[in-house]
């Protein structure tokens, strides 16, 4: 796709939402950290309904391990894979109180070291939580931006370093939220809404479902 076309894409986006937000609730970028660990193979909604009690008694790391693995597990039982994630939620706060004074680290490399921290959970706090124009790529944006010709990645990263490089600057802060949004409401996995799709015209995708 070349390059006025992808700037089109994302004007459109920011057009039509010009700050979008995550659906994950967070008081913090800890608990960010945390609602994002938990959304693997989950739901927002799911996520969301869970962490609400829990962030009232556990928003930072040192209340987590207060709070102890057996009990985190109640608060998030309702979540898949709730047993391996409570496990890593707690180690991870551990070496967040005993090397990161209780803080987020800044960086990718410090944050991939977290137990159930990888690159796409890292992307996503440091986004979100302190401004950084880097692109998280989840089952979403893999499906929408080979779909539709923004890329042609057959990994994550594949995708994530061409959507970094082919992104104008500009748009780059917020070009994983508007992707994640188009896959989820418009450009959906089974079949695609393309008739309501504000960019259709542009799109590649030889299959599109008008109805």
């Amino acid at each position: 796709m070349n390059p006025t076309t992808i700037a089109e894409i994302f004007r459109r986006f920011q057009e039509r939402e010009p700050s979008p937000q995550t659906e994950l609730d967070y008081t913090n970028p800890y608990t960010l950290l945390v609602a994002v660990t938990l959304s693997a193979q989950a739901t927002d909604v799911g996520v969301n309904k869970a962490t609400k009690s829990l962030f009232k008694v556990a928003d930072t790391p040192q209340k987590l391990l207060d709070l102890g693995e057996e009990s985190l597990k109640s608060y998030i039982k309702t979540i898949g894979l709730f047993n391996s994630k409570a496990k890593n939620l707690i180690a991870a706060a551990k070496m967040l109180v005993e090397e990161f004074n209780g803080q987020v680290p800044r960086n990718r490399e410090e944050l991939e070291r977290l137990p159930g921290v990888g690159r796409k959970t890292a992307n996503v706090v440091l986004n979100v939580a302190f401004g950084d124009p880097l692109i998280a790529v989840d089952t979403h944006i893999f499906r929408v931006s080979n779909r539709i010709g923004l890329t042609q990645g057959k990994t994550p990263l594949d995708v994530e370093l061409q959507l970094e490089n082919g992104i104008p600057g500009d748009y780059r802060l917020h070009a994983h939220h508007w992707l994640i949004l188009h896959g989820r409401y418009t450009c959906k996995a089974r079949k695609p809404e393309c008739a309501k799709c504000l960019i259709a015209d542009l799109c590649e995708f030889p299959n599109k479902q008008w109805d």
